[in-house]
């Protein structure tokens, strides 16, 4: 094998280095360039993306920021509302129970005036009544009717000496 033969191992060696050296600098000079800028580009194609990134993210915890400050002025506003509405009705079943206070109040009065006519009816009738009723009897046990004057004076000076 000529491989094997040692005296070509010095021109083996030499076109190895030849061939090392031309490969090397073809590398270095063409395909290296290359590949560094395809990774250069890479590079900053991700730094763009992560920059893109980080200004979504602040944009999307703004908008975050904006969303829970209306959030909370809206429920701020609901709570206003509630508390406002809860007062005007507060207000209005004051003023409903007011209004039925004074009427009832008023029927009360009437009513209270109708029993005391009424009352004062009643014991007028009674004293007309106890008069004729006294008037009978008397008339039965002694034969002689009295005068009506004599018996209305006799019940109201009875009634009268009774409710003193």
């Amino acid at each position: 094998m000529p491989q094997l033969d040692y005296h070509t191992f010095v021109p083996q060696l030499v076109w190895l280095a030849v061939s090392f050296i031309v490969l090397y600098v073809l590398m270095a000079g063409l395909a290296l360039p290359k590949v560094k800028a395809a990774i250069e580009g890479r590079r900053q194609h991700l730094d763009g993306d992560l920059a893109r990134a980080a200004a979504l993210k602040e944009e999307a915890e703004t908008a975050l920021a904006a969303y829970q400050k209306m959030l909370a002025e809206a429920r701020a506003a609901a709570q206003e509302t509630l508390r406002q509405t809860g007062e005007r009705l507060a207000a209005e079943a004051a003023e409903r129970q007011r209004q039925l206070s004074a009427t009832l109040a008023e029927q009360i009065a009437a009513a209270e005036a109708r029993i005391a006519a009424g009352k004062d009816e009643a014991l007028a009738e009674i004293r007309g009544i106890a008069a004729e009723v006294g008037s009978a009897v008397v008339e039965k046990l002694t034969g002689a009717a009295p005068s009506p004057a004599a018996m209305t004076n006799a019940v109201s000076h009875t009634l009268n000496g009774r409710a003193a």
